[in-house]
Formats: C-alpha cells, structure tokens, sequence
C-alpha cells in the first residue's frame, strides 16, 4: 500500500507490506520494521526499534489528527491510485477556500487577522466547544482574505469563520 501523507504542508511518501508477523515502512525512501498491535478503535501501538509510541487517530468535521503521545499533527492522508484523490490533489489549491466551524462555540482568538500569510494547516483561529479549545486551520497556503466573526463572538456548526485566498 503506497500512500501519501501530508503534515504541516510537508508531504511524505508512506509504503506499507506486511513482513512476516509485523509490517515494513518506508517512509521517503528509508526502510523502517515495525511491529503495530491494535489496542482499541483507533488506538494503535506501534514498535520502532524497540521504543514504544501510542498513536491515536482523531477526526473532526474539518481535518485528521494523529495524536503521538501528547503530540498533535493535523494530517492529510491520500492514496493516489484513488481517483478521489487525484482529483482532490490539487482542487485546494485554487480559489477561495473557507475555514468553517465544525461545532457550535465560541471565538478565543484570531490567531492570522486578514493580510497574513499562512501555510496549509496553519492555525488562523481559536474557537471553545464543550470547554475544549480547537484551534482551526487554513485548508491551503494563501493568503487570510476575510475574517467573518470577532474575538468572543458565538458561532455555529458549519459557518464560515474565515477566507482563505
């Protein structure tokens, strides 16, 4: 299985196989065995070398997040024999992109205020749901065009919240 993954803008070539009773990763060309035991849905542990990592998967309304440890990382995963993923590859790129709320909350923080430049999964605002603080990312590299809501105000599942060009 051949895919690739994006992290902080940077995108990454992962290929699995299963070796024996484990699997082999290469990741952009080195080899890495590994030794992978599901603990629960979405909870893997994973041996590299002898040392230990748990890695859980998290999903929301608007991105993937692999969680190591304590270590948060917004990721895309693609696998480009997909026509899907052909397709979306580089639908991002062009045009204005919106960041929408995934759930009803509150605005923390505007982190980018319109004029910034940002990267693809960069955060350009804080929002609090459920007494949890959810920074939202930009879907693209370009530029912060429109800010829709202001420090402290109510938003909605689903509303634009910022404009990125």
């Amino acid at each position: 299985m051949i895919y690739e993954v994006t992290i902080a803008g940077t995108v990454h070539k992962v290929e699995l196989a299963r070796d024996g009773p484990g699997w082999r990763c290469r990741l952009d060309g080195c080899d890495f065995p590994l030794d992978v035991r599901s603990l629960q849905d979405g909870v893997l542990s994973i041996l590299i070398n002898g040392k230990s990592y748990e890695v859980k998967q998290e999903i929301t309304a608007t991105e993937i997040n692999i969680m190591v440890g304590s270590q948060r990382f917004a990721a895309i995963v693609r696998d480009p024999r997909s026509l899907r993923s052909r397709r979306s590859l580089h639908a991002g790129e062009e045009g204005v992109k919106k960041v929408t709320a995934p759930m009803p909350g509150k605005v923390i923080r505007i982190l980018a205020p319109v004029g910034t430049q940002v990267q693809a999964g960069q955060s350009v605002l804080v929002i609090e749901a459920m007494k949890m603080q959810n920074e939202m990312k930009s879907p693209k590299k370009g530029t912060v065009k429109k800010i829709n809501v202001a420090e402290g105000a109510p938003v909605e599942a689903g509303q634009a919240l910022a404009e990125i060009e």
